[in-house]
């Protein structure tokens, strides 16, 4: 599914995104989990996206600066 959502992302920038997944699939568990709730509470995808990864960021930034 996400590499459906993917198209027209470098195969290089796509093998670096899911390896990031696969090294850290609790917290993009975490990340889906919230940002649903936020989906169901009313807000759009895109600002529900956001507004967890601001929340997370400083765990983010850890996870793509390795």
């Amino acid at each position: 599914m996400l590499k459906r959502q993917m198209k027209g992302v470098p195969e290089a920038e796509q093998e670096k995104i899911f390896k990031m997944i696969e090294d850290n699939p609790d917290f993009f568990t975490k990340i889906a989990e919230e940002t649903q709730e936020k989906i169901k509470g009313g807000m759009s995808q895109q600002d529900a996206m956001m507004a967890v990864m601001q929340k997370n960021q400083d765990q983010l930034k850890k996870i793509l600066g390795k």
